[in-house]
C-alpha cells in the first residue's frame, strides 16, 4: 500500500536520527498518516514530529526538518513523493509524483500481515420459522460484504448460516400449525408461517396456559424423536430452503448449514459440558431464581444486577428442567470453530455447493479457522460475552481475542414506508418497529417487488439492469452505508434516489464513465484508449507501461480524483482489520462524486490528443477502481442502466 510505504520511510528516518541525537531507545514509532482536505497541504500529512518531540528532547518544528532532510538524503519514498514541506507547528506534508504512482499503483500490495488467514464468518442465521423480514436481510448484506472485503485482502473464508432449530421461535411455529387454524392466500410457506407466528402468539395472550405447549415442543424437538421432532425438521428444512433462495437474489450465498440439532446430536454440549466442569466458574445454582440451572459465574466485577433479568438469563447455560439455552449451544459451537473439540459434523450437500452437518455423509475440511467473525445484532452482545469468558476459562484465550461480534442496529420503517405498507401510523412516531410476534414488518420479498414495481413504473429506458437487479443493489447499499451502530429507518424512496449516497447513484457513475470509454473506443482515432491505456496506433502514449504523460499543471478536479483512487487500497485494508463495510461506502460515494465534478469541469473527449489520451486513462482507472468496490459491495457493474 502507498501508504504502508510512506509510513516505513518515516520510521526509518525517524530512527536514524533518534541514532545520531544519540537517544537509541526510542519506542516503536507509530506514524499517523491523513490526507490533508487541501491538496494545498500536500497528498499526505504527517505529525510524526509533535509526537516525537519530549522523546527526542527537540522542538517538533526541528525534528520535522530532520526528518525530511534524511528522507531526502535517503530517497527512501521511492521516488514517489514530489517533495516535502515542513508547516507550523511541525506538520510533514508530502506532495506526490502523481506519474509516478500511477507507474507504480498495479505494484502496490496489502500488508502482508492483512490476510493468510481462515476466517469464518457467520452470518443471516435466521430462526427458520417464517419468512424473512428487512432487519433479517441487513444482518445478511453486512455479513456477506464482510466475507467479501476479507477475501479481497486475502484471507481464506467460510461462510456459515446456523439453523437454530431447537429454539423457541421454531416451537412456537409448530405449536401455531398443530393447535391454530389458519385459512388465507399464501404463496410461500414461509408467508403463511408469518402468520401462524403472529396468531400463536396472540393465542398465548389469550390463553396463558397454552404456553406450555412450546416447553412441551422444546422437548420433543431436543429428544429429536417422534411426530413433533419430524414436524419440526420439515418446517425448518423448508423454511431454510426459502430464506437461501432468497439470499441468492441478493447475490448471498453460504458455504455450510450448521444445524443446531446437529451440535446435539453428534455430542458437541456434551463434550463442551465435561471441559466446563472442570473449571471454576460452571456451577450449579442452589438457591434462589437461578436454583437448579447451570450457568457461567461472573466475576465479582461484572456481577449482573438482579433487575437485569435479560442478562441473568444469558448467564445460564442449562434450564432448570434441564433444556439448553442459545448460549450453551453457541459455546459448544465455537469451541468446534476453532478447532477445539475432538469431534466434527458429517456433510451432505444441501444445494449445489451448499453443505449442510448432519449425522452422516462425507468427511469435509470445515471448521479450524484462525479467526471468527459473527454478524448479530447489538441484542446478542452479551451471550457473545458469554462465548469469549467460556473460551478464557477453558484456556483459549487467543481464541476468544480471535472471535470478533460486528454488532449493528435494528431496522425499522419511516412513516411514510409505513403507512404505504397499512401500518397504523396515527402515533406520529419517528419510526416504526418491526415485530415478527405481532406480525408487523415487511418481508423480503414484498420489499423487493414493491420496489422493483416503482422503479419499473418511473423508467424511460428499459434497456441495461432490469428493475429487479436495481432494486435488489438500491436495498443492498442503503442496508450497509450506515455505521453498523445507528438503527436504519429504511424508507423505500430514499433508497431508490438517483443522487445523493445511494446504490442507484453509484451504479449510475459506473455506468456513465464506460459510455465515454465505449465513445472512445469506437471513434477510430487517438481518442479510442483501451484498457491498457495505449491508443489505437499501438503506442503507449508515454512508454511506460500504458501510463499516460501526464500534464505539466493538474485540474483541481483531475487532482481530486487522483487523490481519491489513491485511498482505495488503504480503505480497503481498513475496512477488512475493523469490519467496517460502510467503509467502503463512504469511499465508493466520495470516489463516484469526485468523478461526476471531474466528468462536468473537464471535457474527456475534447481538446487535444495528450490531454484526451491522459483523461481517458483516468476514467478508465475509475471504472476498475469503482468497479472493485462495486464487487465488495456486492453490487452489479452495469454497462448502462
Amino acid at each position: 500500500m502507498l501508504s504502508e510505504l510512506i509510513q516505513e520511510s518515516l520510521k526509518q528516518s525517524v530512527h536514524t536520527i533518534a541514532l545520531t541525537l544519540g537517544v537509541p531507545a526510542i519506542a516503536e514509532v507509530n506514524v499517523a498518516l491523513e490526507q490533508p482536505a487541501s491538496a494545498d497541504h500536500g497528498d499526505y500529512s504527517s505529525n510524526i514530529a509533535m509526537q516525537l518531540a519530549r522523546s527526542l528532547r527537540k522542538a517538533p518544528l526541528v525534528i520535522a526538518r530532520l526528518i525530511v532532510a534524511e528522507l531526502e538524503a535517503s530517497g527512501s519514498v521511492h521516488g514517489l513523493v514530489l517533495r516535502t514541506e515542513v508547516a507550523g507547528p511541525g506538520f510533514i506534508n508530502m506532495y506526490l509524483d502523481w506519474q509516478a504512482w500511477a507507474r507504480a499503483k498495479e505494484n502496490f500490495t496489502l500488508p502482508q500481515h492483512a490476510g493468510g488467514s481462515k476466517v469464518i464468518v457467520e452470518h443471516t442465521s435466521v430462526n427458520p420459522n417464517k419468512s424473512m423480514h428487512i432487519g433479517h436481510l441487513r444482518n445478511s448484506c453486512i455479513g456477506d460484504a464482510l466475507v467479501r472485503v476479507l477475501r479481497a485482502t486475502g484471507h481464506t473464508v467460510e461462510v456459515h448460516n446456523y439453523v437454530d432449530d431447537l429454539g423457541n421461535q421454531l416451537a412456537d411455529t409448530v405449536a401455531g400449525l398443530l393447535n391454530v387454524p389458519l385459512e388465507g392466500e399464501h404463496v410461500r410457506f414461509g408467508d403463511y408461517c408469518w402468520d401462524i407466528y403472529a396468531e400463536i402468539n396472540k393465542t398465548y395472550a389469550q390463553q396463558p396456559e397454552m404456553v406450555q405447549k412450546r416447553t412441551e415442543i422444546l422437548h420433543a424437538l431436543e429428544e429429536g424423536h417422534g411426530n413433533t421432532a419430524w414436524i419440526g425438521n420439515l418446517v425448518a428444512g423448508q423454511i431454510v430452503k426459502e430464506h437461501v433462495e432468497e439470499m441468492r437474489g441478493f447475490g448471498i450465498d453460504y458455504d455450510l448449514l450448521v444445524w443446531e440439532s446437529s451440535i446435539l446430536k453428534e455430542g458437541f454440549w456434551a463434550s463442551a459440558f465435561e471441559l466446563l466442569s472442570q473449571t471454576e466458574i460452571f456451577v450449579q445454582e442452589t438457591e434462589g431464581k437461578l436454583a437448579g440451572c447451570w450457568i457461567l459465574k461472573q466475576p465479582a466485577e461484572d456481577t449482573v444486577p438482579d433487575t437485569q433479568e435479560e442478562h441473568q438469563k444469558d448467564k445460564v447455560l442449562v434450564r432448570s428442567n434441564g433444556i439448553l439455552t442459545y448460549t450453551a449451544k453457541d459455546i459448544a459451537y465455537h469451541l468446534w470453530k476453532f478447532g477445539l473439540l475432538e469431534k466434527d459434523f458429517s456433510y451432505n450437500e444441501f444445494q449445489s455447493g451448499l453443505w449442510t452437518t448432519g449425522l452422516s455423509g462425507q468427511a469435509l475440511p470445515f471448521g479450524r479457522a484462525d479467526q471468527v467473525v459473527n454478524v448479530i445484532d447489538y441484542r446478542q452482545e452479551y451471550p457473545q460475552l458469554m462465548v469469549k469468558q467460556a473460551l478464557k476459562a477453558l484456556g483459549f484465550g487467543t481464541q476468544a481475542d480471535a472471535l470478533h461480534h460486528v454488532s449493528y442496529g435494528v431496522v425499522s420503517l419511516s412513516p411514510a414506508s409505513a403507512a404505504g405498507l397499512g401500518i397504523d401510523t396515527s402515533s406520529g412516531k419517528s419510526s416504526y418497529a418491526m415485530s415478527g410476534r405481532q406480525g408487523i414488518g415487511i418481508k423480503v420479498t414484498e420489499l423487493v417487488r414493491l420496489m422493483e414495481d416503482m422503479i419499473e413504473s418511473t423508467r424511460s429506458d428499459k434497456n441495461g439492469l432490469s428493475s429487479r437487479l436495481i432494486a435488489t443493489a438500491a436495498i443492498r447499499y442503503y442496508l450497509l452505508r450506515f455505521n453498523l451502530g445507528t438503527e436504519i429507518v429504511f424508507d423505500f424512496k430514499q433508497a431508490m434516489e438517483i443522487s445523493g449516497n445511494t446504490g442507484v447513484y453509484l451504479m449510475y457513475a459506473y455506468a456513465r464513465a464506460q459510455r465515454v470509454l465505449s465513445k472512445a473506443a469506437s471513434a477510430g482515432d487517438v481518442s479510442g484508449v483501451g484498457e491498457s491505456g495505449v491508443s489505437e496506433s499501438g503506442v503507449s502514449e508515454s512508454g511506460a507501461g500504458g501510463v499516460p504523460l501526464f500534464p505539466a499543471q493538474l485540474e483541481a478536479a483531475e487532482l481530486a480524483l487522483l487523490r481519491q483512487l489513491s485511498l482505495w487500497q488503504d480503505t480497503l485494508y481498513t475496512a477488512s482489520r475493523e469490519l467496517t463495510p460502510n467503509t467502503i461506502c463512504n469511499y465508493a460515494y466520495s470516489l463516484a462524486s469526485l468523478f461526476s465534478n471531474f466528468y462536468s469541469a473537464c471535457p474527456i473527449l475534447k481538446g487535444g490528443e495528450a490531454s484526451i489520451t491522459f483523461r481517458l486513462w483516468l476514467t478508465r482507472s475509475f471504472t476498475d477502481t469503482l468497479g472493485e468496490a462495486l464487487d465488495v459491495l456486492g453490487l452489479p457493474k452495469p454497462e448502462r442502466m
